[in-house]
């Protein structure tokens, strides 16, 4: 029983991980690179393992190849874009992800990148910094239509907390409409188009598939108000970066916050933006919710080696998204 666990950190804030696959007498190994891994990192890395413990590196059809043992690849999270779900099931690998566990976090990430736009905290930062002093109107909630694009774990966690904060409006697109908000003030389902142009600020909440992917372009930015502001907490490459930032150098939009990058470690052009926030895809680095993650995760891979019920494998809803090419 042998496990490489790519995903960084790992246990640093709670050793329970750890811990967990010493008592059941499995052997790890973590992520020597101490960074982000390529696919070509992944793929010399991998020896005989069994289980993969993973993060949002890209696991390839051609990396589950290069192992004849592997068997399961455990995501330490919910995104599964980066896993090859059609490849594992043809090579008979299992695949169980934490779909609840990081959800927290990342409502409240976004939320404080809410107030954090709308009061331009992060612009006077910048420039307290620099010895300058200016103070800046902004807008409070309570004036302000918020947009949320995704009504899934975190867009309707979002919601729910939004509404005890009564904005002036929220607006709710997926690609399913839900009943779930029809009795509640001042929230109501819209088309995209709608929420783009009549918010002052949109948050983005859906996964990165073929559909998501470049979804918010340079036409559907120029739809926003002017000095209304985007956000994403969700998959880089839902947002095209190139687009944001030529919209963002040209005045339009009073700011962005992004979290999650088409390349990870970022370092494009938006960071010449001030007033574009930039986080280091740390939405789940909450230490409850990424120790929540790590602890799923490991429970999920041990349950496997013994060869017990797994608690939280991918549903078969997820490969028919990847297997249609939405």
């Amino acid at each position: 029983m042998k496990v490489l666990i790519t995903t960084i950190p790992f246990a640093s804030k709670n050793p329970l991980p750890i811990k967990l696959l010493e008592d059941a007498g499995v052997e790890y190994e973590i992520n020597p690179l101490n960074r982000k891994l390529t696919e070509k990192d992944l793929y010399g890395l991998l020896d005989d393992h069994d289980v993969i413990i993973a993060g949002t590196e890209e696991i390839s059809e051609r990396v589950m190849k290069k192992n004849k043992n592997l068997k399961m690849i455990s995501r330490v999270g919910i995104g599964l874009d980066s896993v090859n779900l059609i490849a594992a099931e043809k090579n008979g690998i299992t695949v169980s992800y934490t779909p609840d566990a990081p959800s927290p976090a990342v409502v409240d990430l976004t939320l404080g990148f809410i107030y954090t736009l709308l009061r331009h905290v992060h612009t006077s930062n910048i420039e307290m910094h620099n010895g300058k002093w200016e103070r800046y109107f902004g807008k409070r909630l309570s004036e302000c239509v918020v947009g949320i694009i995704g009504n899934g774990r975190i867009g309707s966690g979002v919601i729910k907390k939004l509404i005890s904060l009564k904005p002036k409006a929220i607006l709710v697109n997926d690609l399913k409409k839900s009943d779930e908000y029809e009795d509640i003030p001042g929230v109501s389902w819209s088309g995209i188009d709608s929420i783009l142009s009549d918010s002052d600020i949109v948050s983005i909440h859906v996964p990165l598939t073929k559909t998501t992917k470049n979804m918010i372009k340079k036409g559907e930015l120029m739809k926003m108000k002017h000095d209304s502001a985007i956000i994403n907490t969700s998959r880089g490459g839902i947002i095209n970066e190139e687009d944001l930032y030529a919209v963002l150098k040209d005045g339009h939009l009073s700011g962005a916050a992004i979290d999650v990058f088409n390349d990870e470690p970022y370092s494009g052009k938006l960071r010449e933006i001030n007033r574009c926030i930039l986080t280091a895809h740390m939405g789940s680095m909450s230490n409850d919710c990424r120790s929540k993650m790590e602890i799923d995760a490991t429970k999920e891979a041990i349950r496997f080696l013994k060869n017990e019920k797994l608690m939280s494998q991918v549903p078969i809803d997820e490969y028919e998204v990847q297997r249609s090419g939405l």
